[in-house]
């Protein structure tokens, strides 16, 4: 070994104070000599004692796991002799006891030198990040080396932190405290650099361990691009785990096992923590900018980009206290950069998702009117961004709206009534709902039959104004954009109405009890029983699949149609009692409407079937009332 602690000694260039020939019997000099022969006599007995190379008992005995109180001795001892070097260096550089002194510390720091080597290598379970981050988190910093100075050792000091702790913290605490004692020892010695060395290439390989098993490989884009979509899911899923773990427990773990141990210089806890962690925090915030880069992407792709771009954004805190040395300074813009390109890909997958709306071309209108599947896709679509709200906040900023936009403000703004502008993330999502609402517009004119057209729109509308009505759409869009879209509903549901059944309503005298004629009586029962039958034929395979709004339709159905009908029903009902086969005017009791129109708009199948049989049942009802 290189004598660097014999150089470190003369580090200054002051030249020694003057002194006149004086007498090797003087007393000063004498006293403080022999004091130092003393010093250099008691570490010698202590250095050789583990010396490796002259004690075959040294050589396979560990000091610091045979002893704690003579490891304490030992390292008391070579401080001892750090300061007595200091002196003698002062009074004579060439002296015999200097020299001896020299090669007694050298002896002394390649038995440190193993000892450091040997509770590195064998506590790796000790010293996993787990272990140390779980001990910081529960005992307070402990005290350096100087403190063995004390009466009491490091038994001592643990015995005071308590019962609370594991046995595993313990055994963890004590091996920390014995590299501290050791690295403080050896770069006061100025052997700083072997100590250095050791720890970075141990401690190193942990660390790339420890990435490599949370399934984080180095990647090109495009060997990411020839992945099957399963397996880049997976990877995805691999780094979601792997970030929260890395930073929380991995990286965190490392930072307090480098600052614990070399606490007594910060640039060696920088240089040590950087060599140990650069290149695996770098790998780890490649992969999501690799894969933002894949060109094939699935519909799921900004779930997952979304998910990737919380987990940075969310342990960003963690990741500027981690990694603040200056050294780490391209680390923690690389993650920024990660971090901006997720952002750049969700407005992007967004955009595209937007294209893919404005150009479904599907031609065949939805039997009975039902729910697009555009519809369904879309709404499901959205509701899960809007789990990411805060997210997206953050991605969208003050991004301008979507321009170009040909259809009212009414879809567009629907934000609160004062003069507060929506956020940017909410203008995006609105938008997105406008193409949707103006696709569907275009998808109604499929209908031949206009009312059917009307709920279709409605049933569609009700479907979207629900799933933001239950979701964090609502948060996003105001109660006033589903209270505005509410009333939308309404009047599509309306319009079906008026245009659906309007010829049966119009069958009916103006003034269902105004007195007319039995002719006339019977002239309006024939309208009516052929309006209704022809109606309830036609809109038997109609449906509403939203509970809420079919109940709301048929039940103004019955108010308008069902009331009009009794009242015509009981004001000419007597008239025509004695008329011969009656039945075959009046076929539908008042109760037979509203039973009729109760059965419409079942999602679980049509009405069909029933249509053939409407005038037998009807009829069989009315001559039992009749008799």
């Amino acid at each position: 070994m290189p004598r660097k602690g014999m150089r470190s000694f003369f580090y200054s260039n002051s030249p020694s104070p003057s002194r006149s020939t004086a007498s090797p019997s003087t007393p000063g000099r004498s006293i403080s000599g022999a004091a130092m022969a003393r010093v250099v006599e008691q570490a010698e007995a202590m250095i050789m004692k583990w010396d490796a190379e002259t004690s075959a008992y040294a050589k396979v005995t560990s000091l610091f796991y045979e002893s704690k109180r003579e490891a304490h001795d030992f390292i008391k001892c070579v401080n001892e002799l750090q300061k007595a070097m200091h002196i003698l260096v002062s009074e004579n550089s060439s002296s015999d006891i200097l020299v001896r002194a020299q090669r007694l510390m050298q002896t002394a720091m390649k038995r440190l030198q193993k000892e450091f080597y040997q509770i590195l290598s064998t506590n790796r379970a000790h010293l996993d990040p787990e272990s140390v981050s779980t001990r910081s988190s529960r005992l307070s910093a402990r005290s350096s080396t100087s403190d063995y100075e004390d009466d009491g050792g490091p038994e001592d000091e643990i015995r005071t932190a308590g019962d609370s702790i594991s046995e595993v913290e313990l055994v963890s605490t004590n091996v920390m405290d014995d590299l501290r004692s050791i690295a403080e020892c050896m770069i006061s010695s100025g052997y700083g650099k072997e100590c250095v060395e050791i720890y970075k290439i141990i401690r190193r390989s942990i660390v790339d361990e420890g990435i490599y098993r949370l399934g984080v490989e180095k990647l090109s884009s495009s060997k990411i691009h020839k992945m099957d979509w399963e397996i880049v899911e997976m990877k995805i899923k691999n780094w979601l785990e792997a970030i929260k773990i890395s930073i929380r427990t991995l990286f965190t773990g490392e930072r307090i096992l480098c600052d614990h141990v070399f606490a007594v210089s910060d640039s060696i806890r920088e240089s040590c923590f950087t060599e140990i962690s650069k290149e695996g925090a770098t790998l780890l915030f490649e992969f999501p900018r690799l894969l933002v880069s894949k060109s094939r992407r699935s519909p799921d792709m900004v779930f997952r980009t979304l998910a990737a771009y919380t987990a940075i954004a969310d342990n960003w805190p963690e990741i500027e206290s981690l990694f603040s040395f200056e050294s780490f300074s391209a680390v923690r813009l690389h993650a920024l950069t990660t971090l901006s390109k997720l952002g750049e890909s969700v407005r992007t997958m967004l955009s595209e998702f937007e294209s893919v709306i404005q150009k479904n071309s599907s031609k065949s209108p939805v039997p009975g009117g039902g729910l697009h599947p555009l519809t369904l896709e879309v709404m499901n679509y959205l509701s899960l961004l809007a789990d990411y709200s805060g997210v997206l906040s953050d991605i969208f900023g003050d991004s301008p709206p979507p321009v170009n936009s040909p259809s009212p403000e009414f879809y567009f703004e629907g934000s609160e009534s004062d003069d507060t502008p929506m956020p940017a993330v909410s203008v995006r999502l609105a938008w997105l709902i406008l193409c949707l609402l103006c696709k569907l517009d275009g998808k109604a004119k499929q209908y031949k039959d206009v009312s059917l057209s009307y709920l279709f729109l409605a049933n569609n509308l009700q479907h979207v104004v629900s799933k933001v009505r239950t979701s964090n759409l609502r948060y996003l869009l105001g109660d006033e954009w589903i209270s505005k879209h509410e009333y939308t509903v309404r009047q599509f549901a309306a319009n079906y109405e008026r245009l659906g059944w309007c010829h049966v309503i119009s069958s009916l005298p103006e003034n269902p009890k105004a007195a007319i004629s039995p002719e006339e009586a019977k002239d309006s029962f024939r309208k009516f029983n052929s309006e209704f039958e022809q109606a309830y034929r036609k809109q038997s395979s109609y449906i509403i699949p939203d509970p809420k709004l079919r109940d709301e339709v048929k039940l103004s159905l019955s108010r308008k149609l069902v009331s009009a009908y009794q009242e015509f029903y009981e004001t000419n009902r007597v008239a025509l009692a004695t008329i011969r086969n009656v039945e075959m005017f009046i076929r539908f009791a008042p109760e037979d409407v509203g039973n009729y129109l109760s059965d419409l708009f079942d999602v679980t199948g049509t009405m069909n079937s029933g249509s053939v049989s409407v005038s037998s049942s009807s009829s069989s009802s009315s001559r039992r009332r009749h008799r």
